[in-house]
């Protein structure tokens, strides 16, 4: 029976180094990328309510893909955004191949499974909901899951966290705690992460010449998931935003 359960075991080995071998590169992704734009799947804030109920995770994703995102992001917290890791397993099973975010406010390494098993390529880690202790801990767990790590920032203060050396930096234009936006926040802070960061700029991205000016100013990613997904069709709502670019 040994000699079973020790195959079985070379087989889940196996498995494991298949499931970090899919995963994409959400760093890579932007650099090679002439839009840098994560175009995200939202159906809900907590702020606005529902912004598209019907929003379906089999479809908008992929036509996301198919209109020149760079990369995805994927709502899954439930009880607030009206989100699920289901969405992201339907994303991939229709053949999204592009790097997914697993976007959630993640607090606990049993997320970081959670996020491997469904077929995300990075997670978002944010520094207000964490001790840098416990961000430096989720962080490493990450990278051993074949996880990137998009580290999200808002304050001056928080931008200690960078010295973790995270995947991505992102700069979050939107308060956590007021959930007031300001594009501004990206350009104040922008210059004081280290000068070797990829740089995301999130939140309140809906003008084609916000994307080019934070470019210049450094950033390589560029958020975007309301402006997209409160339109009757977001996918063809980011091709048109990318030819404006």
């Amino acid at each position: 029976m040994q000699d079973i359960l020790e195959q079985i075991i070379a087989t889940k080995h196996e498995e494991l180094a298949l499931l970090k071998a899919k995963k994409t590169s959400l760093r890579e992704a932007l650099l090679q990328s002439e839009t840098g734009i994560i175009a995200e799947f939202k159906r809900r804030s907590p702020s606005k309510g529902w912004i598209k109920q019907e929003g379906r995770a089999d479809i908008i994703p992929l036509s996301y893909q198919q209109n020149g995102a760079a990369a995805l992001s994927i709502l899954t917290d439930e009880h607030y955004f009206g989100g699920s890791d289901d969405f992201i397993r339907q994303a991939r099973q229709r053949g999204v191949t592009l790097p997914i975010l697993y976007k959630n406010f993640v607090i606990d390494e049993a997320q970081l499974y959670a996020a491997a098993l469904c077929g995300a390529s990075a997670v978002l880690l944010i520094a207000a909901c964490l001790t840098k202790q416990e961000c430096n801990m989720l962080l490493n767990k990450a990278h051993s899951l074949g996880l990137e790590v998009l580290l999200e920032m808002h304050s001056e203060p928080e931008l200690e966290y960078a010295e973790l050396e995270p995947d991505l930096c992102g700069i979050n234009n939107r308060n956590l705690g007021s959930f007031v936006t300001d594009v501004e926040n990206s350009f104040r802070l922008a210059e004081l992460l280290p000068k070797d960061a990829v740089k995301v700029s999130e939140s309140g991205i809906s003008n084609p010449d916000t994307v080019k000016a934070l470019r210049q100013a450094g950033f390589r990613g560029f958020l975007i998931g309301e402006n997209f997904m409160k339109t009757a069709d977001p996918g063809p709502a980011l091709n048109e935003f990318i030819s404006q670019l």
